[in-house]
């Protein structure tokens, strides 16, 4: 069974081909962050556009990396959410599209999921069960992991999730969009401990999250260090990145211990933009160390957005009998709780 998986959620255009018996045979990616970096931001209406140019040009890429022929896919899945409805709808739009004129199934896949059961594309996959810790610009959460489908919310942010922090805080000390890896590249020059850093919601039970204080408390502290210029020298905005990266790492940190405590599982699994920071993997290791345990990692690649991830997770419903009718719905908000148990 081959499924050619498309990712268009957000500002990466990802296409996949997932071989049954080969694995992973066919990995193309377009990213839009030099496009979207001009505005500080992602633009919804314009990634839309630039997944409409990018996508099929992608497949053709993948089709030819895999030396296949369209008649050779037994069936497509495509990202339906969550994400910006706009670029949902171009990538599931092309999806039923083509797995209509090929007459093959179609299968809208949960892009949350996708980056979940990311470390199973690697050659030591974990083993049912586990806990993940789900990080990227839009999701922090704690997940109960017992199989496929079999998932259980522990814990999440309530305002800003962890990549959405870093890249705001980023701006503040004057670093381009998207700013999470080039602050974790400042942070590296830090002074441990001249700034310290509030480890928000781990003074009270619980797991979820807030990230939006650190923010702002990164602000002040900013505001608070300006020279006569009204300018930070570089050796404080270091330290400033250092302080912020720190107290989000530890809270993460705190948050996961508890969850595996929680449950009693001994492996943990990080996916999501933020799982390539080095310092966190680190710590992460570090942790499970202490406690007897191991932790899950996709490759960095596979971290970000990608069709991989969409193609392996949907090769796993497809084959499960799962697939969509031929009407095109996207959920830009959609609970991973909600999906079915394989």
């Amino acid at each position: 069974m081959r499924i050619l998986g498309i990712e268009t959620s957000c500002d990466e255009t990802g296409v996949a081909i997932y071989d049954e018996q080969r694995g992973l045979i066919a990995n193309q990616l377009y990213s839009q962050i030099e496009m979207h970096a001009d505005y500080g931001g992602v633009v919804p209406e314009l990634a839309s556009r630039d997944h409409i140019r990018k996508t099929l040009p992608l497949i053709q890429a993948a089709l030819k990396e895999a030396n296949l022929t369209a008649c050779e896919i037994d069936g497509v899945a495509y990202t339906a959410g969550p994400g910006l409805v706009g670029a949902l709808l171009v990538g599931a739009t092309i999806a039923r599209s083509l797995a209509y004129a090929w007459g093959v199934p179609a299968l809208g896949v949960h892009h949350m999921e996708g980056h979940l059961l990311a470390p199973m594309l690697e050659e030591n996959p974990p083993q049912f069960p586990f806990v993940a810790l789900l990080v990227s610009g839009g999701h922090t959460q704690l997940v109960k992991v017992d199989n496929v489908g079999d998932y259980q919310l522990l814990g999440e942010s309530i305002d800003d999730a962890a990549g959405e922090a870093f890249d705001k805080t980023a701006k503040l000390l004057g670093l381009d969009y998207p700013g999470g890896a080039a602050l974790a590249k400042l942070a590296e020059q830090g002074t441990p401990n001249r700034f310290i850093f509030p480890r928000p919601m781990t003074d009270r039970p619980g797991l979820d999250f807030s990230f939006s204080g650190l923010k702002t408390f990164a602000a002040n502290t900013i505001n608070q260090n300006l020279n006569p210029q009204g300018e930070l020298d570089q050796q404080t905005r270091c330290d400033i990145a250092h302080a912020f990266q720190q107290a989000v790492i530890d809270t993460l940190i705190i948050k996961c211990k508890r969850a595996l405590q929680q449950t009693g599982y001994k492996r943990l699994v990080i996916a999501g933009g933020v799982s390539a920071n080095k310092q966190l993997r680190t710590d992460l290791a570090q942790l499970m160390q202490q406690l007897g345990g191991e932790v899950f990692y996709p490759r960095p690649q596979f971290c970000t957005d990608n069709g991989a991830m969409i193609a392996y997770a949907g090769f796993l419903r497809l084959k499960n009998g799962e697939c969509t009718d031929l009407s095109v719905s996207v959920k830009p908000r959609w609970n991973m709780t909600e999906l079915a148990k394989i």
